[in-house]
């Protein structure tokens, strides 16, 4: 089992940078695929990026592909989204997923608010 805590989140305004990590514990992460996910207000969960077991590859959403970038620190067992050029549309509940075959875990998210 796999134990996920999000932090970093936070308000900034419009073109700034955020980095979020992913901090995890109960087994380590070297075999599961991770994803950071979001839920902007009022809207379903999407997909933000990903990065497969191991580190090998990495796959982003269109709507943050050159702003943000997805990795792991296996050593600290901990996964980071640097975000940079952020806008308003950004504003979400950001969660991590780590998924190894049947097994789904889900952080309580941490919130990114970007305005002016």
């Amino acid at each position: 089992q796999v134990q996920l805590v999000e932090s970093g989140g936070g308000s900034v305004q419009p073109g700034g940078s955020l980095r979020l990590s992913c901090a995890t514990s109960g087994s380590r992460i070297t075999w599961y695929a991770m994803s950071w996910y979001r839920q902007p207000p009022g809207k379903e969960r999407e997909l933000v990026a990903s990065i497969t077991s191991g580190g090998g590859m990495t796959n982003y959403a269109d709507f943050v592909k050159g702003r943000f970038t997805i990795s792991i620190d296996y050593a600290k067992n901990t996964m980071y989204l640097q975000m940079n050029s952020l806008k308003p549309e950004d504003t979400a509940v950001y969660y991590c997923n780590a998924q190894y075959s049947s097994w789904d875990y889900w952080g309580q998210g941490t919130q990114v608010t970007v305005s002016s």
